[in-house]
């Protein structure tokens, strides 16, 4: 089964900067598993027209932070293709309550009474998972069908095409993204991951005040936090 760049419903810029991924193997592959998924009657989350959403809300030019997750949530309704974000009307998780206590902490920014981070997309933060999808209730279950293959390629084009974006890797796992970042063009900024497993160690890392300096001494409009 070959997919066309036309069936791929990806905005335009990410679409050039990414066009030599669609064409390769891997990517074929992982579009054949996600068919072949459906079709034996598993439930994948997101729901397909969400999982290029983090890419349709930061179109490449507009990207200035980059905030990385692992998996998509595996729970009904949650996933909506942005990391750490979950539709409004949803609880809000327990690891995007420690972010929100963070920026609270760190901006003086009143707590948000829903979990929808697009407001933060939409001002130039790529909230990218490395698997941009999951089967319901089995976490991690699309960790090996070609995801990162794909998502660590959107980093290394970041890193390649763009100067001074700001990459917040939270967790051991992200952390592992590292070598794919030019830390001479870009700034990383790294702390625990803000799940309570991680025994708060992600409270006071400051990143999202250090983040706006960053941006602020590049000239750059700062992030407004608030949602």
């Amino acid at each position: 089964m070959h997919a066309s760049m036309a069936e791929i419903k990806l905005e335009e810029h990410w679409k050039e900067v990414l066009k030599a991924e669609f064409e390769k193997p891997y990517f074929q592959s992982l579009k054949s598993t996600l068919v072949e998924a459906k079709a034996a009657g598993k439930i994948i989350y997101p729901p397909g027209g969400l999982i290029f959403n983090a890419f349709e809300q930061t179109p490449f030019p507009k990207v200035k932070v980059v905030i990385l997750g692992q998996d998509p949530y595996h729970n009904p309704g949650e996933a909506m293709g942005l990391s750490f974000s979950v539709p409004r009307g949803v609880p809000i998780p327990p690891s995007l309550k420690n972010i929100y206590k963070e920026v609270q902490r760190g901006l003086g920014v009143p707590m948000p009474a829903h979990g929808d981070l697009s407001g933060w997309a939409q001002q130039g933060v790529l909230l990218l998972n490395a698997m941009l999808t999951v089967e319901k209730n089995s976490p991690g279950s699309h960790r090996d069908i070609g995801w990162q293959l794909f998502t660590d390629a959107v980093i290394q084009a970041i890193s390649k095409e763009k100067k001074g974006v700001v990459f917040l890797l939270w967790g051991n796992f992200a952390k592992s993204k590292k070598n794919l970042i030019d830390t001479d063009r870009h700034f990383v900024l790294e702390a625990a991951h803000p799940s309570p497993l991680a025994r708060n160690a992600f409270a006071g890392c400051g990143h999202f005040e250090k983040t706006n300096q960053l941006l602020a001494e590049q000239g750059l409009e700062p992030i407004n936090w608030a949602l």
